[in-house]
């Protein structure tokens, strides 16, 4: 007897400002898609224009799912989204509709696709022992209990190195140990039509200047007004995406107009290297990478790739 098909997961990923959305959105509007959000920083309601989500013109355009459902104040962890992902992409299949995911997290989509280590909850004092510890310090005792993670994590990492020092610590076994038993990833259920963007590097960069440009904005001035006015914990994810620190610091006169765009421009831009390095590198070899710029052309040559993939 055959086997049903796997229903098909459709996944644009790559850095900042590559064209991701708009490619998203021509496919779904194509093939009744419904567009998934996996950018960490789009998930929080606070943020719209700083963070460079759908407009509302363009999520009349298709349905979307996952932009702006978390308040800022709880911080949404790449395990939670992922439980929320799979509903999502659930609820268009049984509609007879195209997943379209859509992001530059690299954790989140890994997450939801190959499964997440089952690590126990790690006990409250070794948590608040390890979190203060200096870095270096933490990274010299991770060289001892886990030399595995302390070779692949570099010293200045904070948060990865104490992770896997607490790990160790309060479960008796490496990260590396339990990270090899993920579970509840999708991947195998589905087939998965994915695209990776890599443009040019000089048209990527340039779209990152323009892009901060926006979030200069009297309405992103606005937002990040309005999420200072709620007096959050500086640590939160919302706090930390890329443009509120730049803006702020406009906003309080600790820089001029002048000063936070260059500041925003290169902050962007550096994030979008990182992430054109990861996507460059860590996605399985067989992944198609599309290496031309989202102009008509490129829209047109990518939307064809896609759709070439989805016939063969």
């Amino acid at each position: 007897m055959d086997s049903l098909p796997k229903p098909r997961l459709a996944l644009i990923a790559g850095a900042t400002a590559s064209g991701k959305s708009a490619l998203t959105l021509s496919l779904a509007e194509r093939r009744e898609g419904v567009v998934i959000n996996a950018d960490s920083a789009q998930v929080y309601r606070d943020l719209r224009i700083v963070t460079a989500r759908p407009s509302r013109e363009e999520e009349d355009r298709a349905p979307h799912r996952l932009y702006g459902y978390r308040d800022g104040a709880e911080p949404c962890s790449a395990a939670a989204w992922a439980a929320d992902a799979k509903a999502a992409i659930c609820e268009a299949h049984g509609a007879g509709q195209l997943p379209i995911l859509v992001g530059g997290t690299g954790l989140y989509v890994r997450t939801l696709l190959d499964g997440i280590a089952p690590i126990p909850p790690i006990d409250p004092d070794i948590r608040a022992t390890v979190r203060g510890l200096p870095v270096a310090e933490a990274h010299e005792a991770l060289r001892t209990e886990d030399q595995a993670a302390a070779a692949r994590l570099r010293p200045s990492d904070t948060s990865r190195v104490a992770r896997a020092l607490e790990v160790v610590r309060s479960t008796g076994r490496q990260l590396g140990e339990w990270q090899a038993e993920k579970v509840g990833g999708i991947a195998c259920d589905m087939q998965l039509v994915p695209l990776v963007l890599l443009p040019p590097r000089n048209w990527l960069y340039a779209r990152c200047d323009r892009r901060f440009e926006t979030m200069m904005s009297e309405e992103g001035l606005s937002e990040v007004r309005a999420l200072l006015a709620r007096g959050l914990d500086p640590a939160l994810p919302v706090m930390r995406a890329i443009g509120v620190s730049e803006i702020s610091a406009f906003l309080s006169g600790e820089l001029s107009r002048e000063a936070a765009l260059q500041a925003g421009r290169t902050a962007t831009r550096q994030y979008a290297k990182r992430q054109y390095t990861w996507f460059s590198r860590q996605p399985p070899a067989d992944w198609p990478r599309f290496g031309e710029p989202l102009d008509c052309e490129g829209m047109a040559n990518a939307l064809a790739r896609l759709e070439g993939q989805m016939e063969s």
